[in-house]
Parts: C-alpha cells; structure tokens; sequence
C-alpha cells in the first residue's frame, strides 16, 4: 500500500495534469520509444520555441486526469511510453510532432485532441496541414496592404498638397475622357470626307463617259459626206 505522502504526490500530479489540459486548445499524445538524446533534445527545442508544453506523463495518471477533463475517449491508446505535448496555439503541437515523425519512423502518434474533443489520426493530419496562425495573419495582412497603402497615399496627398477630393475626382475624369479621345482619334482620321470622296467620284464618272464620247465622235466622223459626194456646184 502506497503511503500517504506518496498519495499526495500523485494527486498533484494529476491536478497538474489536468490544469495543463484545460489550459490547451489542443493536445497530441505520441510515443517516444527509440529515441536519442539528440533526437528528443531537438524535439523539445522545437516545440519550446512554438510556446508548446511537452512532457512524459505515466498512463495511469494521464488516464485519471483525462476522465475529469471529460476525454475519456484516450484511455484506449494510454498503454506504452506516452507523452503529452499541449498548447494554446491549435495548430503547433500537431504541425511540429507530425513533421518530426515524419523523419524518424521511431515516433508514432497516439492521439489528439481540441476544444475537449478527441481527434482521429484523419483530423489529426488535416490539423497538421493547417497553416500556423502566424502564417495565416501574414495572409490577411497582405491581401489588406495593398488597399490600405493606396489610401495612405491618397491621404497623404490631400494632406500635403491642399488638394480637395473633388479636384482629384475631376482630374482623374479628365483623363479618363483624353483617352478615350485617343482611342478615337485614328478611327476619325481614317474615315474619308464627302469632300475626298468628290473627286473620286468626279474622275470615276470622267472614265465612264469617255469611251461614250469617243464612239459619238467616230460616228459623226462616218457620217460626214466626202468631198466626192458632195453636189456639184451649178454652172
């Protein structure tokens, strides 16, 4: 029988076990075996440096301290060395550990859970594959930069040079109506005027009616009597 100051040892630790898991957004159990010194060195630098919470904890502990938390669910997979990596960023804990296992085949993931929810090894990995939540802001932040600098610098230009929006509104339809004159400009050119269009049409008639004149003119040439034909003068 264990005595009462060994007792009281164990109650702390599960007490501690358990504020660690209400404290998390997320949690992933995995299993350490085979693990260097080097290996498990690195792995708890990593996690350190994403503000995860990594430690060995014995399965009867964990599984008592599990049950108050109400992720009774874990007590199948508490057998082997387990430990416990915890925090409030819901997608490091898992992100790290899987990418680790995926180098060294020693490590195996147990299980996970979030919000009080125990995960499949299927959400696990989709939990994985999320982006971090820094990445995430990075995004937001720069699909909104780009709006956000170009009223910057409209308001600074309001501001420095005493211009009024309504001058900057005005001017930008100013060039908005230059170039549509621009685009139009060539199409106008190229149309021909009624006045280019007159001596086309003039020279046009001109090679019609000629061929006409010069039949007229050889039929009256035909037509003139010769100087045989003509009468004879009387005596």
């Amino acid at each position: 029988m264990p005595n009462e100051k060994v007792l009281e040892t164990k109650k702390a630790q599960v007490a501690g076990i358990v504020e660690a898991l209400k404290a998390a957004t997320t949690g992933v159990l995995m299993d350490y075996r085979g693990l260097t010194v080097e290996e498990d060195t690195k792995l708890r630098n990593d996690l350190r440096a994403a503000g995860v919470k990594y430690f060995v904890v014995k399965n009867t502990l964990l599984r008592l301290a599990a049950n108050q938390v109400g992720l009774e669910e874990l007590d199948s997979i508490l057998h082997g060395p387990t430990a416990l990596a915890v925090s409030e960023d819901p997608v490091a804990p898992a992100k790290i550990l899987f990418e680790f296992a995926k180098n060294n085949d020693k490590v195996e993931i147990k299980s996970g859970f979030m919000d009080g929810k125990v995960l499949s090894e299927d959400e696990l990995m989709r939990l994985a594959k999320t982006p971090s939540k820094d990445t995430l802001i990075a995004k937001i932040m720069g699909s909104l930069n780009a709006p956000v600098s170009n009223l910057a610098r409209l308001l600074s230009t309001i501001a420095e040079g005493g211009v009024e929006i309504a001058d900057l509104i005005a001017k930008k339809n100013g060039e908005a109506t230059e170039e549509v004159k621009e685009e139009k400009a060539p199409e106008v050119a190229e149309a021909p005027t009624e006045e280019a269009k007159a001596p086309e049409a003039a020279e046009a008639v001109a090679e019609e009616k000629a061929p006409e004149v010069a039949e007229t003119a050889e039929q009256a040439e035909e037509e003139k009597p010769s100087e045989e034909e003509k009468p004879a003068d009387a005596e």
